[in-house]
């Protein structure tokens, strides 16, 4: 090999990818189209997919948009086979969209148990099941995302927390049922990353974000880190590539932690 970074390039190769509009999903699909490989961005906020995907093209890369609600399986289908007339056989999928949730279990709402497993199990499962029947015959790389919340009990995020947990298990079980077709199965499991999603926790009652919260989350999270820092999404998009990649060949049914160490035992 005359440049082992060579490894990580993923031209030629098709991904889609869902929550793609902003936070770590968008990262990822900037991530991959920028190490060269043709991104389908899916999101409900169809806008914000679309947004990204001119930037990528802007940039010189390929990509298209469509609004997905990962809550339905045809919008899964749709996503992929529009990247597949577009580009050709899928070879990575990222399942990223998620929401948050906050209170206590002995007060959540029948309704929000039911939007939670939607997005994340449901979602998570109907993206790995076309991405399986995509790459039939030709293997592939799936990527899903947990949260780091699933090492770390947390009062008010239980719910979230248990929907991400049965991501992981989702994941390294359809990791032992499609391993013989060449497909890989992992799962990031992020730590504090300033997106959007964290954003609910620093808004004031107009919606705006106050300095003073802003600096105590990350004063807070920062102090949870053995080297100090918050992550950004693309702490969380370069891990995706190397599991996207030929890089991480060997790797299959795997938990990763881009988390600055803000989970362990201590």
């Amino acid at each position: 090999m005359s440049d082992p970074l060579d490894v990580f390039r993923l031209d030629g190769r098709v991904a889609a990818v869902t929550g793609a509009a902003s936070g770590i999903g968008r990262a990822v699909a900037e991530v991959l189209a920028a190490a060269g490989a043709r991104v389908a961005l899916g999101d409900v906020d169809e806008a914000g997919a679309h947004a990204a995907a001119a930037g990528i093209v802007a940039r010189g890369g390929e990509a298209l948009a469509r609004r997905v609600d990962v809550s339905r399986k045809a919008d899964h289908e749709a996503l992929v086979a529009a990247a597949v007339e577009r580009f050709g056989p899928l070879d990575v999928m990222v399942n990223v969209a998620g929401v948050p949730s906050d209170g206590p279990l002995a007060e959540v709402e029948e309704a929000e148990v039911d939007r939670l497993l939607a997005i994340h199990v449901k979602g998570t499962l109907f993206g790995c099941q076309a991405a399986v029947r995509a790459m039939a015959g030709r293997g592939g790389s799936i990527v899903n995302v947990a949260s780091g919340a699933i090492d770390l009990p947390v009062p008010n995020y239980g719910l979230y927390a248990l929907t991400k947990a049965a991501i992981a298990m989702l994941s390294q079980t359809l990791a032992t049922e499609v391993g013989r077709d060449g497909i890989r199965v992992n799962v990031i499991a992020p730590g504090a990353t300033l997106t959007r999603f964290t954003q609910r926790h620093l808004r004031g009652p107009d919606g705006e974000v106050v300095p003073e919260r802003l600096d105590a989350f990350l004063e807070a999270m920062r102090a949870r880190s053995p080297i100090g820092r918050v992550g950004e999404a693309i702490d969380q998009a370069w891990l995706v590539l190397y599991l996207a990649s030929d890089a991480s060949r060997f790797c299959t049914g795997q938990i990763w932690r881009a988390n600055g160490g803000q989970t362990m035992p201590r």
